[in-house]
């Protein structure tokens, strides 16, 4: 059942969808008719039956569309999660975040595919783009061509940040929204964050080493460090630290279905308001507070609630997943560990060269073309969504030789990571910061860490935007027992 579907494909069960459900006009519209094969070599006779047919059926994707997207930014807003299920698409359509362990796995070329940008199929009607060329990638994250409001496929609205902040804004929506959260990540203030960055990571590698021989990397190190940092630049309480756990998870997990990715936004968005309400009644400390002291006259709870959500969750999936794939690719390359443990100057190219070989971000936020263009000769109309894929594109052949390789010492542009433009990520020097000092205080903790289980059984977080390991097991000493493998949690 849902929604979300592939034009072709046998219409959903949309009876299920209680008050979520389509108006009756909706559902009118979505009678489908079988093709007649055309005989080969015969001129087709187009009746006008069929051309009226053919107009109902696409002002019926334009109405379920609207539908659609009314719901999301109703869901995002603080209604209840619709039930829609986007795990039952095909395969090409979801090829941008399948992997091989830690490579991406190459899209099957169709007609028409330039491996540059290829059509991977379409949603209610609307072309989908996957661009995974370096140059127009960065090309098209820059470029105002594009949009990433999803209202602008309804004809745009009024209220700034609705869906998620800063992702799904464009300017002049999203510059005012990035003014109130640029004062509290200059370099002064992210310096002033140190300190703690370094106490909570101290302190994590602790409790590794007080619970060992064994510790899975994920649950113990990856997860509780960026969950504490981020709790601490927002002034947030670290409790309940499971829930987020979840919720991160199922927030960009595809094979969650829409119930579990837009109830997982929802829940994390009630929990911001709350959070904002009660820091505008007792201010504390960090950057609700700021935002609340600073544009709290001006700008609601709603929106300052958008964007601690963003920035939350933001800053704790990414960088936990960067910590364990990370680990995992220190692993299996012993030199660049040594390197990482042992040379100051080696712990920034490496930390970079990670971001981009792992890219664990897999897409950047959609864009929906405002009006018809041209890529690489193809034809994308206006409505039509372009996704760019970073973990592609970082491993382009601009980066030189053999790209799939972990080279820190590697010459080429600036890689995709953390996006591209004004839209670029407004946390990367805080995810740097944080990377540099959990890293190089693993490596020296623990300087002949093993894999505690065969690499076989790695389980990865396949099918999700954010890419990841469910658990690292590792035995924190060389001479550490092999019988006492944690479970995954």
């Amino acid at each position: 059942m849902g929604e979300l579907y592939p034009e072709g494909r046998a219409r959903p069960d949309v009876s299920r969808c209680q008050e979520w459900a389509p108006n009756e006009e909706i559902l009118s519209h979505h009678a489908r008719r079988p093709p007649v094969p055309t005989p080969v070599g015969r001129l087709a006779v187009v009746t006008r039956e069929e051309v009226r047919l053919k107009q109902q059926r696409t002002a019926g994707f334009a109405v379920a569309r609207r539908w659609l997207i009314q719901r999301l930014l109703s869901i995002t807003s603080g209604g209840r999660p619709g039930l829609i299920d986007v795990s039952n698409l095909p395969t090409r359509l979801t090829m941008p975040l399948r992997r091989d362990g830690l490579d991406p796995v190459p899209l099957t070329p169709v007609a028409g595919d330039d491996g540059a940008v290829s059509k991977i199929g379409r949603i209610l009607g609307i072309n989908v783009w996957l661009v995974t060329d370096y140059e127009q990638a960065r090309t098209i994250l820059a470029d105002t061509t594009y949009s990433t409001d999803i209202r602008s496929l309804i004809g745009g609205g009024s209220e700034p940040g609705l869906i998620g902040g800063l992702g799904f804004t464009d300017p002049p929506d999203h510059t005012m929204l990035r003014k109130i959260l640029m004062p509290e990540f200059t370099t002064r203030r992210l310096s002033a964050l140190q300190p703690a960055i370094e106490r909570i990571v101290e302190d994590q590698l602790d409790v590794m080493e007080a619970a060992g021989p064994v510790a899975d990397v994920v649950s113990d190190f990856a997860f509780p460090v960026p969950f504490q940092v981020i709790c601490e630049l927002l002034g947030l309480p670290t409790t309940d630290r499971d829930r987020f756990r979840r919720l991160g998870h199922d927030r960009f997990d595809v094979e969650q279905g829409g119930a579990g990715i837009f109830g997982a936004i929802s829940e994390s968005r009630e929990f911001m308001r709350e959070a904002v309400s009660k820091q505008r009644r007792a201010p504390g400390t960090g950057l609700i507070a700021a935002m609340l002291r600073t544009h709290g006259d001006q700008v609601d709870d709603d929106t300052i609630a958008g964007l601690a959500d963003g920035v939350f969750t933001g800053g704790y999936e990414t960088s936990a997943s960067m910590l364990a794939l990370g680990t995992l690719a220190l692993l299996r390359d012993e030199q660049e560990s040594h390197l990482m443990r042992t040379d100051d100057a080696a712990v920034n190219p490496t930390v970079d060269e990670l971001l981009r070989h792992l890219s664990v971000v897999q897409i950047a936020f959609p864009r929906f073309a405002r009006s018809d263009v041209q890529l690489s000769g193809r034809r994308v109309r206006a409505g039509d969504v372009v996704i760019c894929s970073l973990s592609r594109a970082n491993r382009h052949d601009v980066f030189g030789l053999a790209p799939d390789r972990l080279d820190p010492h590697r010459q080429g542009p600036t890689h995709l990571a953390f996006g591209h433009g004004f839209h670029r990520c407004i946390g990367a020097e805080l995810a740097r910061m944080q990377l540099r000092v959990a890293f190089r205080a693993l490596v020296r903790r623990f300087p002949d860490m093993t894999l505690a289980i065969p690499p076989q059984d790695l389980r990865f977080r396949d099918l999700s935007i954010v890419y990841g390991l469910l658990a690292l097991p590792i035995r924190l000493h060389a001479d550490a027992p092999s019988n006492s493998i944690p479970p995954t949690r």
